[in-house]
């Protein structure tokens, strides 16, 4: 029987982050994962945004976030030899004089002004791009290629033996008297933890969680006059991927939404793009996903209330590339130390929506199975 500390369901930007960070604390780890090539965390474009909305408001924890995911990029892209971080300045482009207003509003605060290059709304000829009314270069941001990431963790993980492409099936966890499990009658843990995504909806022990999923869709173009050193913002994300190709997104549809792309967002991205670029594009791909989205858009961090073996690293929504390393700590320290995550991402806020009658009490005992 195979024998871990920590037995983790998912292997998107949650769980990869989260057995990297426990394996490199020295705990045994394993992670069950089915491969989906259309997992919200294998489309995203992977933007690590520190200023977000249409109030240009400091994206939750920015200061704390951003430096925590750079550390851990660069150190995967180190031992797996392969670069997956790229940190460029973003170009927020102005879409209304209301918008010039909220930056110049903004233009002496701290720590706002640490991640804006220039709060004069005033750009240099950028050749392609619309800017007519100027815009803001926010600086310490950039993408992620979570793609290719998740590709060259998996691989080595398959290779390690720490992953295996297999479906978790919850009915075959077991109780054990000292509090461990057994899965399926091979695998003995100390821990489960629940990284799933979107599918956490399906999740037993933690359907009461309010996890509403959420669809996106991005397109790939090609569009040979764009500049390819900086992120384009308005609307939409224009991340640029090498050899005159974009990655352009996203859309948020939330249930009931069609299975896989849709002639609507097509549309729609397209003509988000068309209002930053005078330049002709040709849309070569698009694709979707489904983020786990949460009502309060935080994650989800902690344990089932009465399965005490059983927890959730979920909810990252559309800020899980730049969230993920650092909830990835906090989520190490509350399973090592019984450090208690952060009162915003901890599941205790959301205690009063659970009880035994509409969620599983834990996992099966031994007698129960017998």
């Amino acid at each position: 029987m195979t024998r871990v500390e920590y037995l983790l369901i998912g292997h998107g930007i949650a769980g990869a982050t989260l057995a990297a960070e426990l394996r490199d604390r020295g705990h045994q780890v394993l992670v069950f994962d089915t491969p989906q090539p259309d997992s919200a965390s294998r489309v995203a474009a992977g933007l690590m945004n520190p200023v977000a909305g249409k109030r240009f408001a400091l994206a939750w924890r920015a200061a704390e976030l951003l430096p925590a995911a750079a550390v851990f990029y660069r150190a995967q892209e180190q031992r797996l030899g392969q670069q997956f971080f790229h940190e460029l300045p973003i170009l927020k482009l102005f879409s209304s004089v209301g918008e010039q207003n909220s930056v110049l509003a903004r233009s002496a605060d701290q720590p706002w002004q640490d991640f804006v290059a220039d709060t004069t709304g005033e750009l240099p000829t950028r050749p392609g791009v619309r800017q007519e009314l100027g815009g803001l270069s926010i600086r310490r941001g950039g993408y992620v290629r979570v793609e290719e990431l998740l590709t060259a963790l998996s691989t080595d993980g398959l290779r390690q033996g720490w992953l295996l492409y297999e479906t978790f099936d919850w009915t075959q966890l077991v109780a054990q008297p000292d509090g461990s499990l057994i899965y399926a009658g091979r695998v003995h843990a100390q821990h489960v933890v629940c990284c799933e995504g979107a599918a956490a909806v399906h999740n037993p022990y933690f359907q009461w969680l309010p996890i509403t999923p959420n669809q996106g869709e991005v397109l790939e173009v090609e569009c040979a006059g764009l500049p390819a050193a900086e992120v384009l913002n308005k609307g939409a994300y224009v991340v640029p991927l090498g050899n005159h190709r974009f990655r352009v997104g996203a859309t948020y549809r939330w249930p009931p939404f069609a299975e896989g792309t849709t002639v609507e967002a097509r549309q729609e991205l397209s003509q988000r793009l068309s209002e930053m670029t005078t330049q002709p594009f040709v849309v070569i791909g698009q694709r979707a996903g489904v983020r786990p989205a949460v009502r309060d858009r935080k994650p989800l961090l902690g344990t089932h209330p009465t399965a005490t073996n059983v927890h959730i690293f979920n909810g990252l929504g559309s800020k899980g590339v730049m969230m993920a390393p650092r909830l990835a700590q906090v989520m190490s320290d509350w399973l090592e130390k019984g450090i208690e995550p952060w009162p915003e991402v901890n599941i205790r806020r959301y205690l009063t929506l659970y009880s035994p009658a509409s969620a599983s009490a834990g996992p099966a005992s031994p007698a129960s199975r017998s």
